[in-house]
């Protein structure tokens, strides 16, 4: 499997259980308070703000992100300057019994 495959075969999966495919976002987002994309749910900041997503409750994605905190480690096989998340997201949709 490829990069291309892993992520047809999960966006595909997520949207077999009802998780509306949501675009990417830029790697440089308009959001004046980032400098980079740092995370697969950067283009949902007004959630946990306070707005509903238009899109509805359960959503996915994948992301190319720009990870920069811990850049001097980059290169020890486990840290990654550019990468792609993939992400499924629930806004209260999902429950648990409790």
């Amino acid at each position: 499997m490829d990069a291309d495959d892993i992520r047809g075969a999960f966006l595909a999966l997520m949207g077999s259980t009802v998780h509306e495919r949501i675009p990417r976002s830029s790697l440089v987002p308009t959001d004046p308070t980032t400098l980079f994309t740092g995370s697969g749910m950067q283009q949902l900041l007004p959630v946990p703000l306070g707005e509903p997503d238009p899109r509805g409750t359960r959503l996915t994605d994948s992301q190319p992100c720009f990870r920069a905190q811990d850049i001097d480690e980059v290169g020890d096989g486990r840290h990654t300057t550019f990468f792609e998340m993939l992400g499924n997201w629930s806004l209260g949709d999902y429950s648990k019994q409790h």
